[in-house]
């Protein structure tokens, strides 16, 4: 029985809009944007039928860390030159695996010596994640992905962050490096995962050498790494982008989908963060707050940005982020993989999508629901229509349509 597949998104010259997905970093969070791109896809196949993917819909997708790792999962082709994984196999991914990846200590005595681990080295050692990763990714190179792709990182050695652009390829050969190695270095958090070091060779026998870390260090949020991708093609006048005025956000339509934060529990204070040395940064009631801190730093400035930007040029329809400010205890954590906390994950994926849109309070800083804008749901469903309809216009416009693939 024949199978139609959609052919790849036509360049965005024949069409009104850039659509950009951008997903955030959060270690075993990543379920709950899991649970949200499930529901995107399905909106999409409702609309354009059940061989419709994420991929076939978006010009860029942008992930850090464990988002790079989805990234790379709904954009990396399989042997039919479709994703490797539908979204609705994200959730299943990481309820099977993340219990592997972050390995649960038991009593007492688990504790004492998880805390004795960090101190001196990576709370985990990795391996399973970079034999899970490198199993699944195989050879693939940035440049096979379906769609562009953006996945950011830290270089230790440098003290800079490296973006990893299909965009930027072509400037820079050596940035074609393997899936799995990019979504390594962008996993490697630290005091989680060690740093990852490797090298990567262009074809012309350039080497270069990469010490990376989890790019949530510079862009846990990566949206506006996306947009500057993009708007970087625009300015070096890129045939396949129409042309963007500097301001002109109302061409591109972006979704956004965080892992959740505990902001909300403020379970930190300035009384109690007054007393902390180095240790008391690293290690605090189970938690790192160093890294919390400058993590969810680097989300809410992107967040802050984009908004500002939209609501000013009054585009602010066109954007929307998804994310839920209300975590507490272990359902905040990136590494707690018990069942109960699995579990929990999964019902915080599924209730974010029922609860109203929201948008930041320029003056606040805090997510306010939108009025009359109903459920990120219901939103979810306007920007699949919205998708669907480029998509469509772009197949119409150009004068070199893709064929349609066939499977046996």
């Amino acid at each position: 029985m024949e199978k139609s597949l959609l052919p790849q998104i036509q360049p965005p010259t024949y069409g009104n809009l850039v659509t950009i997905l951008s997903i955030d970093g959060g270690g075993i969070r990543g379920i709950i944007p899991g649970t949200i791109l499930a529901r995107l896809e399905t909106q999409l196949q409702e609309l354009d039928g059940d061989d419709a993917r994420i991929a076939d819909y978006f010009d860029v997708i942008a992930g850090t860390s464990t988002g790079g790792l989805v990234t790379a999962m709904i954009t990396a082709p399989d042997d039919q030159k479709r994703p490797l994984f539908a979204a609705k196999d994200i959730k299943p991914f990481y309820l099977e695996h993340g219990p592997k990846i972050f390995p649960q200590t038991r009593g007492i005595f688990g504790w004492i010596m998880s805390i004795l681990r960090s101190i001196v080295g990576p709370k985990y050692d990795g391996k399973y994640l970079k034999r899970l990763i490198k199993e699944k990714l195989g050879g693939t190179r940035l440049h096979e992905t379906l769609t562009s792709v953006v996945i950011p990182t830290f270089d230790i050695k440098s003290l800079q962050p490296t973006i990893f652009s299909t965009y930027e390829v072509k400037r820079s050969p050596c940035l074609d490096a393997p899936l799995a190695d990019i979504c390594i270095g962008s996993s490697a958090a630290p005091t989680y995962f060690p740093a990852y070091f490797f090298k990567n060779q262009d074809k012309e026998g350039k080497t270069q050498e990469f010490d990376l870390i989890d790019g949530g260090v510079a862009a846990n949020n990566p949206a506006l790494v996306a947009i500057s991708q993009v708007t970087k093609q625009v300015f070096d006048r890129n045939p396949d982008f129409f042309p963007i005025k500097p301001m002109d956000y109302g061409r591109f339509l972006v979704i956004s989908i965080g892992t959740g934060s505990p902001k909300s529990e403020q379970k930190y204070n300035a009384k109690m963060a007054a007393k902390w040395g180095v240790l008391g940064w690293l290690l605090h009631g189970g938690s790192t707050p160093l890294v919390d801190v400058f993590m969810q730093a680097s989300a809410d400035m992107v967040d802050f940005h984009i908004s500002m930007v939209f609501q000013a040029l009054h585009s602010e329809d066109n954007y929307l982020r998804i994310q839920d400010d209300t975590l507490r205890g272990k359902d905040a954590s990136v590494d707690v993989t018990t069942e109960e906390n699995l579990d929990n994950l999964v019902k915080i994926g599924e209730r974010l999508l029922k609860k109203p849109v929201s948008r930041v309070n320029l003056e606040t800083g805090l997510s306010e629901p939108v009025e009359n804008g109903g459920t990120n749901e219901e939103a979810l469903k306007r920007f699949a229509t919205l998708l669907s309809d480029e998509k469509r216009l772009r197949d119409t416009r150009s004068p070199n349509p893709k064929k349609t693939l066939k499977l046996c």
